[in-house]
């Protein structure tokens, strides 16, 4: 099946505005070429943004595309871990909890919000090969 992506909500918006450097841009059009997966959390945070009425159709266009992972047990337990072990932000810790959970790559311009987070895999869409 391969490498699976969580996406956060910064490289959403990073992606859809186009102000990735041209090999996150492929980078990040193969990742959504396929079914892209994004945390509740991510969904609210980018739906949430203050934009433009077209802008805001390619939010909700680009959010009906994906597959949005609520708040299920296991995400609300390794959440729970992430705050007590990690000064993280909640939303923060949701988006962490989610890509653990579903053993998927967490893809964000902010690593240093997550790279203490033990056993989480990053990916910064501005800095790929």
């Amino acid at each position: 099946m391969g490498e699976q992506y969580l996406i956060d909500s910064n490289s959403v918006i990073d992606y859809l505005s186009g102000k990735l450097p041209e090999e996150g841009m492929k980078f990040m059009n193969k990742v959504i070429d396929g079914i892209p997966n994004i945390s509740v959390i991510t969904k609210i945070e980018i739906l949430g943004y203050r934009t433009t009425q077209e802008a805001q159709m390619i939010l909700e266009g680009f959010v009906s595309d994906s597959v949005i992972f609520p708040l299920i047990e296991d995400i609300v337990n390794q959440t729970i871990i992430i705050r007590k072990d990690h000064k993280v932000k909640t939303p923060d810790a949701i988006i962490a909890a989610t890509a653990l959970v579903q053993d998927y790559t967490l893809i964000t311009r902010n690593t240093r919000d997550f790279i203490q987070i033990k056993d989480l895999k990053l990916l910064n869409p501005y800095k790929v090969n």
